[in-house]
């Protein structure tokens, strides 16, 4: 099972770069005020892919810290009880 998904992250990989290596054209990014960027199609497709990234972890993140402050006050009401176990022979 770890041959086959170390194939598949390898193919995936080798996709992935052969994507880049097509794609190095120029490309302008033009901003506001006449401000404008040049820079390789594979650099701004990577760099936007980033970006989204981090603005996911960023929406994920109030969730977790909610999640993990909500369970550490559920531990703390839990009972400290030992758990018993049956009487051997049932």
């Amino acid at each position: 099972m770890r041959f086959v998904t170390w194939a598949i992250r390898l193919v995936v990989f080798l996709l992935l770069v052969a994507f880049a290596a097509k794609n190095v054209d120029p490309v302008e990014l033009r901003f506001y005020f006449g401000m404008a960027l040049e820079a390789p199609l594979v650099a701004v497709l990577f760099g936007f892919f980033t970006v989204g990234a981090l603005f996911g972890i960023l929406a994920l993140l109030g969730t977790v810290l909610k999640q993990k402050r909500e369970i550490s006050i559920l531990r703390k009401k839990a009972p400290l009880e030992e758990p018993t176990l049956p009487p051997p022979g049932l």
